[in-house]
């Protein structure tokens, strides 16, 4: 029996019914690249678990009464910080012992997450938006717009990001989370703004930005609608990763003494605290220690995750 081909077996099927009509073959739709990226993230274990580690921060964050009834600023030196923590006795005030003022080490834990969470957000979307805007300027207008806004982003640069945070927060006698969220976003934007800047180069040579302006469209109207949605790729992958960042420099400022200062709670703080007794009490740096190396942790994965998604060439 002679083999037969693929256009010999459509043929027979269609010769088999008479006046059948023939179904044309479906064609695929096409997604756009976010789409592409969004089916990817749902398959990258990595993104499925920094998620989830960061939905928990988020609700630890915003509602930390729902996981502890303790009071983190209320100490009693009848619970000494010598005292080992209790493993077993799960969200107790003694869970994770007591620091050296006889508070709670599980409720500072606690409440500490909503100073750093605060911190990481409000830095992360001050330097996005500025350095967004300062770097689509710069690049989408060129010459001496782009020369004098590069010149001033490289002074910024110049600048060692923890040692320019520490010269600014000297400058201030109290030191909230709004002056840390000053300070950082003061030196962080330059970054994004470099970015930005390249991103915006190269899509404003693309034909639909040309067609765009041959049209007549507005300056506001290219920038915001065809380059903007174009460019911000690159954007938020440094973003989220910058988040991680921006908590672990929150900490290194706090452990100094520089950042966020008592009554203000915070893991930085209580790290600082904690090596005062770090040879007869470890516990009282060991648990904020592991909680901020989860939180940058998780935020890292995160924007490796968004990275691989939205990088073609990693696909």
């Amino acid at each position: 029996m002679p083999d037969l081909t693929k256009t010999d077996i459509v043929a027979a099927e269609t010769s088999a019914t008479p006046g059948a009509p023939v179904e044309p073959a479906k064609a695929e739709k096409a997604r756009s690249l976010w789409g592409d990226a969004w089916a990817d993230l749902r398959r990258n274990p990595y993104f499925i678990v920094s998620s989830a580690l960061i939905f928990i921060l988020l609700v630890i964050a915003a509602f930390p009464s729902w996981f502890t009834s303790i009071d983190p600023t209320k100490g009693d030196l009848v619970n000494h910080f010598l005292g080992k923590p209790e493993l077993a006795k799960v969200g107790s005030p003694e869970w994770l012992g007591w620091d050296g003022q006889g508070r709670s080490v599980y409720a500072r834990l606690i409440y500490g997450t909503r100073a750093s969470v605060i911190v990481a957000v409000c830095v992360t979307a001050i330097v996005t938006v500025l350095g967004g805007i300062t770097g689509m300027i710069a690049g989408y207008f060129g010459g001496v717009v782009d020369a004098v806004m590069s010149r001033i982003t490289d002074i910024f640069f110049g600048i060692p990001f923890l040692l320019g945070a520490m010269v600014v927060l000297q400058a201030f006698t109290d030191r909230t989370v709004w002056t840390v969220v000053f300070a950082l976003a003061f030196l962080g934007w330059t970054q994004i703004n470099r970015v930005m800047r390249g991103a915006v180069i190269t899509v404003k040579q693309a034909d639909y930005v040309h067609a765009a302006k041959a049209l007549g469209a507005g300056t506001g109207r290219i920038l915001f609608r065809h380059i903007l949605p174009n460019a911000m790729a690159p954007v938020i992958v440094v973003a989220t990763i910058a988040l991680g960042g921006y908590i672990a420099a929150e900490a290194t400022l706090s452990y100094l003494g520089l950042g966020l200062a008592a009554p203000t709670i915070s893991w930085g703080v209580d790290i600082s605290a904690g090596a005062a007794q770090i040879r007869v009490a470890q516990h009282i740096l060991l648990y904020p220690s592991i909680m901020l190396s989860i939180t940058v942790l998780a935020f890292i994965m995160l924007g490796e995750a968004v990275r691989n998604a939205l990088d073609p060439k990693l696909r």
